[in-house]
């Protein structure tokens, strides 16, 4: 905290600065804004996007480095190139002389401390630059490759999406129970008629209402949840708005009503 300028804090209950064997206060370091900056990326980004920046980091000899200027320009993810940005700006401010190789350096040390990751944005449609979301098509992808045990998909309607359902099946291949959860209605299971017959597919018991939640949950620590169904045009060209969320304590219990939707005992969703 920034002292009153003026403000004696001499006293009876301040220690002399001349105190002997008292080690020097750090109040007086500059507050340095770059390690937030690396933290808030390494929250942003999956581990495998973060080693490319550290891979390009490596090569580069500082924040001058055209090579550093082109990797920013061909980046395409929403917000990701102007959060770049200000990580180079604020490089060149604070600490101009550390090379690329030590700044890739505190980018791994920042990714090798686990912490919950805060919720994220993902988004269909049109976007702006300066927003720091991620496409829902990509999100999803991601998320059911995150998928080690268990995969929970619910959908009001399903159409295309051929990378998600290829996803899918890879899931599958790895052992992963899948279970979708599909509005019968709208004939949302045909787009998933090429998986194998142990994928368990849902409908809604009885004609009162419609399943209309959108949403993939993989194992129970990350989910994702938006407006957007598993379509070609949702997923991509539609104006559609999600978050993921990857804090299990959340997830938990996300997951764990819609099991309890699933349990044959209470008469909500049948096996199609």
């Amino acid at each position: 905290m920034s002292r009153p300028s003026g403000q004696d804090l001499s006293g009876p209950d301040r220690p002399s600065a001349h105190t002997a064997d008292v080690p020097a206060a750090r109040s007086g370091a500059p507050f340095r804004r770059l390690p937030r900056l690396l933290a808030a990326l390494c929250d942003r980004l999956p581990e495998d996007r973060i080693a490319v920046v550290e891979q390009v980091l490596d090569t580069i000899t500082g924040p001058e480095d055209p090579l550093l200027s082109r990797f920013i320009a061909a980046q395409s993810a929403a917000g990701l190139g102007q959060q770049l940005s200000e990580i180079v700006r604020v490089w060149r401010a604070e600490m101009p002389d550390m090379t690329g190789a030590g700044l890739a350096l505190a980018l791994a040390t920042s990714r090798s401390f686990p912490r919950p990751r805060p919720a994220q944005v993902a988004v269909s449609g049109p976007i702006s630059a300066s927003i720091p979301a991620r496409l829902t098509s990509g999100v999803a992808v991601e998320v059911i490759r995150m998928a080690q045990t268990s995969l929970l998909i619910a959908s009001f309607a399903a159409h295309g999406a051929r990378d998600v359902v290829t996803e899918i099946g890879q899931a599958v291949d790895r052992g992963v129970r899948v279970d979708l959860l599909l509005e019968e209605s709208t004939q949302a299971s045909a787009a998933f008629a090429e998986l194998p017959d142990h994928v368990h597919v849902w409908h809604r018991v009885g004609p009162s209402g419609v399943l209309h939640a959108k949403l993939i949950a993989a194992d129970r620590h990350t989910a994702l949840l938006g407006s957007a169904n598993l379509t070609d045009r949702a997923l991509s060209d539609n104006i559609e708005l999600g978050v993921v969320l990857r804090d299990p304590h959340l997830v938990e219990p996300l997951v764990g009503h819609f099991r309890w939707l699933l349990a044959p005992e209470n008469n909500v969703m049948r096996l199609a």
